[in-house]
């Protein structure tokens, strides 16, 4: 049976006429990945035998008929960050190599409430830091429109899932354009909630203040399928929102009418790639042609977003981090001379080079003397940083930016050059400082063919604005139907 490109509202519709049955979903994507995993290295962990007993409970509750939840009998993978009950969650590190935790993640617990089928865990970058999937300990994973190039990241091996047909839908975290990202770079929907819309419950911490959970789809429909299934007031999470959960299915309607769409100016700068600047021209003159009302705006304290965001991270991160030490979780080396000495070598050992670097900025951040010049004071550009976002949305509803500065790069280009890597989140950063939501959706392709994503960001709890406007584009242009040469 041919799965190949379908979407997870597609899947459901044939599920609930009984043309399929879940199990032979489930088989047929394991089949995919057995095909296709080996080229570009996204599951980690392919959980067959949990995945089959889930796939069968799907089959037995449309057989007795009634009503069936939204993602009854859908096959999704998860990023490797969040807790699954029974199946290993490694972060992509080698402190977590084996780590099994004992409880789900508020957020699979609710995709199984909705009757969904876990494929498995895919990769990323170890504890979330980096924009390539090549920090993994496991390897790189590779992106499926190119295998010499980068899926993105950190959520890399979800985007890859994605794009591959490999899984239906997928479930990231987004941390700094951790979802956007990879979404742009593999031309697959990637969605950042609103801080607070999603419980984070389960998810192992890398910034708490800017981590966030979020769906990566195939489309836009299936992206407000997969939001409602997992957000709402979580009672275990002290930053659980207690807002509405609207239906966001209902927002999908085509038209931008009378839309005030901002193009903030600092967003179009020197150095963006030929391609890039293009298809964005394209895509701000089809939303003009369609009834937008498209207006320059300011964001003026962008230029500073990224250096505050490297100083709250890397400080949450290494306060994070702290407790894996060889004593609670996870790897412990052999052969130690005191406590102190195991601290050292487990820690060593167990941590890769770019989450060492993040722990010792953080650490130098947060030490004495030194915490109000940098800490306190990035904390304070990021109260300028959303400011900005308030100022605009007093004037306009949305607004339209590139998601990357440039389409995927090869693989090895940046890992020797930290500042270089990290200036491919300069459009994605800002946003998480904010809080506020933001989705990024393939708009067209650059001359070598490879994916190119357009960022939408909205006002806080407004993703039913964004939907609608991405949801527009979407099928105006029929961009999203294209898929990556691999099979």
């Amino acid at each position: 049976m041919e799965l190949r490109g379908l979407t997870i509202h597609a899947l459901r519709e044939m599920l609930v006429r009984r043309e399929v049955s879940s199990v032979e979903v489930v088989q047929a994507f394991f089949r995919r990945i057995e095909k296709i995993d080996p080229q570009i290295h996204a599951y980690l962990v392919v959980a067959r035998k949990e995945a089959l007993e889930q796939a069968r409970r799907a089959d037995e509750a449309i057989e007795s008929g009634g009503d069936l939840p939204a993602l009854c009998g859908v096959p999704l993978a998860i990023k490797d960050i969040l807790c699954t009950r029974g199946i290993r969650t490694t972060c992509g590190s080698a402190i977590l190599a084996d780590y099994i935790p004992p409880y789900d993640a508020t957020v699979v617990q609710r995709l199984k409430a909705q009757g969904a089928v876990i494929l498995g865990k895919v990769n990323m970058d170890e504890f979330a830091m980096g924009s390539s999937t090549e920090n993994s300990c496991f390897g790189p994973t590779r992106n499926p429109w190119s295998l010499e190039r980068v899926p993105g990241g950190s959520s890399g091996g979800c985007a890859a899932a994605v794009a591959a047909d490999t899984c239906a839908g997928a479930i990231g975290s987004d941390t700094g354009g951790s979802i956007r990202e990879p979404a742009s770079f593999c031309g697959v929907v990637g969605l950042k909630p609103t801080y607070g819309r999603v419980s984070r419950y389960g998810l192992v911490a890398f910034a708490s203040s800017l981590d966030q959970v979020g769906p990566m789809t195939k489309d836009v429909e299936d992206a407000a399928i997969l939001l409602k299934a997992i957000c709402g007031f979580d009672p275990r999470d002290s930053t659980s929102a207690k807002v509405e959960v609207p239906d966001f299915r209902r927002s999908l309607v085509r038209d931008v009418k009378g839309l005030r769409l901002g193009i903030p100016k600092e967003y179009f700068i020197e150095g963006m790639d030929p391609d890039v600047e293009r298809v964005l021209d394209k895509t701000i003159g089809l939303f003009e042609e369609l009834g937008a009302r498209c207006t320059t705006i300011s964001l003026p304290h962008t230029a500073y977003a990224q250096a505050a965001y490297y100083i709250i991270s890397t400080a949450e991160a290494s306060s994070n981090l702290a407790r894996y030490d060889g004593v609670k979780y996870g790897h412990r080396c052999q052969g130690y001379g005191g406590i102190i000495d195991m601290y050292e070598k487990t820690r060593t050992e167990g941590f890769g080079a770019e989450v060492k670097r993040r722990i010792m900025l953080g650490t130098y951040a947060l030490s004495a003397g030194y915490y109000d010049a940098y800490y306190r004071k990035a904390t304070q550009v990021r109260r300028l940083v959303k400011q900005d976002f308030d100022d605009a949305f007093e004037v306009v509803d949305v607004i339209l930016a590139p998601t990357c500065p440039t389409p995927a790069f090869p693989i090895g280009e940046k890992t020797e050059d930290p500042l270089q890597m990290y200036l491919m989140d300069v459009f994605t950063i800002p946003v998480n400082m904010a809080g506020i939501p933001g989705i990024s959706i393939p708009c067209g392709f650059s001359r070598d063919r490879l994916p190119i994503g357009l960022q939408l960001l909205g006002r806080s709890f407004d993703e039913k604005t964004l939907l609608q406007t991405a949801y527009t584009f979407e099928q105006e242009t029929g961009v999203y139907l294209e898929r990556p040469p691999i099979d």
